[in-house]
């Protein structure tokens, strides 16, 4: 099944080049408050397999979060394909555990706009409605997920193997070890989707409305089509306090630094101790890394507050100043490639190759161009991208330079990247604006799609090893 269905959706979706789209400003209609309509419409060009796919699943017409990846088919391609096997494939949990989880996961960053949609979802499946209630009034098996959905969502390095041992004792609530990978799996899928939604300013569908009068309360009408970074401040370009007004040397000056430190890696044999001081004095420094210079992000109640526990709990820096911190993960030590793929793929069949793929083409997916230039290799900047999350939770590459993160990540860009990946509910419009002035929208949301890979594989990486630990 899993085959006819990879082949069914590769010939869905088109990958065509990207298109050249320049910034512009203060848009809230559409599928973005943070890009232009037309030029989300305008860059994914559908063939009629896709318009056939599109009438099935979709009635005719696309989701605002699946318009804004459509920027990079090549990727939403393979999002889709991993997308649609956890939520509607044959596999260990039923389907409405699956989009209810997706529910717990996204309200832990009071991500309305994918809580909606799941919880249309959830309704359309037609059973235990009365679960939308709260999560008081979902059975205790979904509700002993929610130690492990918090720890994920904001501190994933504390996850241990005894996390895993009271889901999967023996008793009326345990879980199967399968069943718990496909709950990790989906928790961090949506986690990571959140980031996506709010660091691309994703509006919420106006289609996903009441049904059957239970969603009234939880996602109100007159909320459709108003993506929260309208609530968390002004977003008035023109009082952006971190906006650099020399933004024409902005794109030369990266390219010069990209420059340089090519030509420095051949030059330099620094020492494993340099390498790892480098990694230490980066760690260090993303504790400084806040959103000062903007107005305090203040994020209204909100209506799916019912479906999180211990709303207190939040994001903390992997090292924190004057305190005994957690050791570093090393990379080398329990990988993505060497131990996560084969543990999940042993335990919930196809997954770990989706799941892989996903990866791979955010990670590789390049255009050659940064903004008016092309022809250029953005290797160096799309690693830098991706370790930088890494680090931040704690994780270490022993073969990267880290010092290249500060050559390449200026400061409001950091200020972006740590607000989208640890708590993407204070995003907002000023701070999607505050960096790379000349670049295109979809170089952005090319950002986006790194910073979320970049955290699900983070989270999985912390899940997986501590399974792994207590199976062993």
């Amino acid at each position: 099944m899993f085959n006819v269905f990879f082949i069914f959706m590769t010939n869905v979706l088109l990958v065509p080049q990207e298109k050249g789209m320049k910034m512009s400003r203060h848009i809230s209609t559409g599928p973005s408050s943070f890009i232009p309509e037309n030029e989300i419409i305008g860059a994914m060009p559908l063939n009629d397999s896709t318009v056939m796919f599109l009438d099935e699943e979709f009635s005719g017409r696309m989701d605002n979060l699946t318009q804004v990846m459509g920027l990079h088919p090549h990727y939403l391609q393979a999002f889709l394909r991993c997308h649609y096997y956890l939520l509607r494939m044959d596999g260990p949990l039923p389907l409405h555990y699956r989009h209810y989880i997706a529910i717990m996961a996204a309200a832990r960053h009071q991500c309305s706009t994918l809580v909606c949609q799941h919880v249309q979802e959830f309704e359309q499946i037609g059973v235990c409605s009365d679960w939308l209630r709260g999560l008081e009034f979902c059975p205790q098996r979904l509700r002993n997920l929610n130690e492990i959905n918090k720890i994920l969502a904001h501190r994933p390095w504390l996850i241990t193997k005894q996390h895993i041992q009271a889901l999967v004792k023996t008793g009326e609530h345990s879980w199967s070890l399968a069943e718990l990978v496909h709950a990790v799996v989906l928790l961090a899928h949506f986690h990571a989707l959140a980031s996506f939604v709010f660091g691309s300013g994703v509006n919420p569908d106006p289609e996903v409305t009441e049904v059957n009068g239970v969603t009234d309360d939880i996602c109100p009408p007159a909320m459709a089509g108003l993506c929260t970074c309208h609530l968390t401040n002004s977003n008035q370009g023109n009082r952006n306090p971190l906006r650099n007004p020399d933004t024409g040397s902005e794109l030369e000056a990266l390219m010069e630094r990209m420059k340089r430190l090519l030509e420095e890696r051949e030059d330099d044999d620094a020492s494993e101790e340099e390498m790892f001081t480098r990694f230490e004095k980066e760690k260090k420094e993303s504790l400084l890394v806040v959103s000062a210079g903007f107005d305090e992000e203040v994020v209204p109640p909100s209506p799916v507050a019912r479906f999180v526990d211990d709303p207190s709990f939040g994001y903390q820096d992997f090292a924190r100043h004057g305190e005994d911190n957690p050791p570093t993960f090393k990379a080398q030590d329990y990988t993505w490639e060497d131990h996560g793929f084969s543990l999940v793929n042993r335990l919930y069949s196809d997954i770990g190759h989706l799941l892989d793929d996903k990866f791979r083409t955010a990670c590789d997916l390049t255009y050659y161009n940064m903004a008016s230039h092309e022809g250029v290799d953005t290797s160096m900047l799309r690693r830098a991208l991706f370790n930088y999350v890494h680090c931040m939770y704690g994780i270490r590459y022993d073969d990267y330079d880290y010092g290249e993160v500060n050559q390449l990540l200026e400061r409001n860009l950091k200020v972006y990247i740590k607000t989208v990946t640890c708590y993407p509910e204070r995003t907002t419009r000023r701070m999607y604006e505050s960096y790379w002035h000349q670049f295109r929208h979809s170089e952005k949301v090319h950002v986006n799609l790194l910073l979320m890979e970049a955290r699900m594989q983070a989270e999985l990486l912390y899940a997986l090893r501590a399974i792994t630990h207590y199976m062993t």
